[in-house]
């Protein structure tokens, strides 16, 4: 799906046109991939209000991938946060995706220099479902793929950074090259990790598990706000290793992320998943998920940051 143009982008503290926004071609992310970002959504509610999902938290992550890049941020999380307020507002976006980015911009070009100045842009853009509107309502089709999540000293899995997301492109390209809409990904043990933009959750007999935290993955915000809204509803949720078998006879499988949201599973490596269609867990999750961000739920505000 093409981007398309909006008005302003915030860049280093200020909102400039979106042709504007441009940096040299020697900047070091560019080169070395070592930049943290994160993806956003805002949202229009039912009483016609706009607000940003569990903003927050996202900066938080943020701030924490710029930590494990050994990048400092010349902003501070209340300033971050309000980059994306602004952003959304100078837009006039009812709802839309943002896209803060800090990175390592031209100075030089040694792996190891601390001498390119750390930028800070945020971005937002109409973006629809992630995975198509079809796919959040009757489920999509992925495959196994053969490419691996690196362990905890290979690659810094806590760390939303631009560069670890070459695997990901890859595994997503050849799956939709083979006809599938996602590759699912395993650990270096052969164990369940995660989609390459999403996190993974499987149902069986009423029990919903996901990979720990310790494990290969990222600390997904959706995957939080999927953790405590099942458990509001009494849903007993897991976090342990899940083998990769385990994944072709669940009752329901679904992926959460802040694009993907919650989009069921019906069909892994051609086998079928449950009755090869979102079931009764995943149906409820997103109906409670969607009252969040975009009904009348009030138990939640606190995730919610308006405009």
């Amino acid at each position: 799906m093409a981007i398309k143009k909006v008005d302003t982008i915030w860049v280093d503290g200020e909102l400039v046109p979106w042709d504007s926004a441009t940096d040299h071609v020697l900047a070091h992310t560019l080169h070395y991939g070592v930049g943290a970002f994160e993806g956003i959504r805002a949202y229009q509610r039912a009483d016609g209000r706009t607000q940003i999902f569990r903003l927050r938290e996202h900066i938080d992550r943020l701030i924490d991938s710029c930590v494990i890049c050994t990048m400092d941020p010349a902003y501070t999380r209340e300033q971050l946060m309000q980059a994306c307020i602004d952003t959304v507002r100078s837009n006039k976006m009812a709802s839309c995706y943002l896209r803060p980015l800090v990175y390592l911009g031209a100075g030089a070009l040694g792996l190891g220099s601390f001498e390119p100045p750390v930028r800070t842009i945020v971005a937002c853009y109409e973006w629809g479902a992630y995975l198509g509107a079809d796919g959040l309502k009757k489920g999509i089709k992925c495959m196994i793929s053969g490419f691996t999540r690196a362990n905890g000293n290979a690659a810094m899995n806590k760390g939303k950074i631009c560069g670890q997301y070459v695997t990901s492109v890859l595994a997503k390209r050849m799956a939709i090259k083979s006809g599938f809409e996602e590759a699912l990904m395993l650990d270096p043990q052969g164990y369940v990790a995660e989609g390459t933009g999403e996190n993974i959750f499987v149902v069986k007999n009423g029990v919903v598990r996901t990979p720990q935290l310790a494990g290969a993955i990222l600390a997904g915000i959706t995957r939080d706000t999927t953790i405590q809204l099942l458990r509001e509803q009494g849903v007993d949720v897991r976090e342990e290793a899940i083998a990769r078998d385990e994944l072709y006879i669940a009752d329901e499988v679904f992926l959460t992320g802040t694009a993907a949201e919650i989009t069921p599973v019906r069909d892994i490596d051609h086998r079928k998943i449950g009755k090869g269609e979102a079931g009764p867990i995943t149906r409820r999750l997103q109906e409670a998920f969607f009252n969040v961000v975009t009904g009348s739920d009030a138990k939640h505000d606190h995730w919610l940051s308006y405009i």
